[in-house]
């Protein structure tokens, strides 16, 4: 089963975290919540408190097959500074695995020079931390195995992006049926 590892802190963007958390395990797949925060409880930039799954030093992330970063503007500026995440993504993405980043996201990966010459979008107003990036207005984007995203409405859309490259078309077709998706 593919595991993916999905990291909280102070001021993450709510929905940007739940929604492609939710759509993941819909599909089966293995979705840890991570907290970089040394505790459990991760408060939300609109004040909802998450209990995660795990704190980051307690995780062995050799077993990753997607590493995916909800934004929030404090969420974003937490996950950037810190420097044992940061060594996770640059590693997961040495070795082609999946790494994903929605709304103020982005821009770890931008400040990480990930994005450099390589396809990507983020919230707008953010475009300036994605050094060297191919900016694109776009929900989604995804060029090799970095996946990024523009806001709250496009967490589903994250979502399903990130299903399709670890279960394939099919098992989201299978998702929008159900999810409802298709009525709208």
């Amino acid at each position: 089963m593919s595991k993916v590892y999905l990291f909280l802190a102070d001021g993450f963007e709510t929905v940007e975290a739940l929604a492609p958390a939710d759509v993941m395990r819909r599909a089966n797949l293995d979705v840890v919540t991570v907290s970089i925060m040394g505790r459990k409880r991760v408060v939300s930039a609109h004040g909802i408190a998450v209990e995660a799954d795990t704190l980051f030093e307690e995780v062995d992330f050799s077993d990753a097959q997607a590493l995916v970063l909800p934004g929030g503007s404090q969420g974003t500026e937490n996950l950037s500074a810190c420097e044992p995440l940061r060594e996770q993504i640059a590693q997961a993405n040495a070795q082609g695995k999946i790494i994903a980043a929605i709304c103020a996201a982005p821009m770890v990966f931008g400040r990480m020079g990930l994005l450099n010459g390589r396809r990507a979008t983020c919230y707008p107003g953010c475009e300036g931390d994605l050094a060297g990036a191919d900016y694109k207005a776009t929900a989604v984007e995804q060029d090799d195995n970095i996946i990024t995203a523009c806001g709250p409405a496009a967490s589903f859309e994250f979502g399903f992006t990130i299903v399709e490259n670890l279960c394939g078309e099919a098992a989201v077709a299978v998702m929008r049926e159900q999810m409802r998706f298709n009525d709208l």
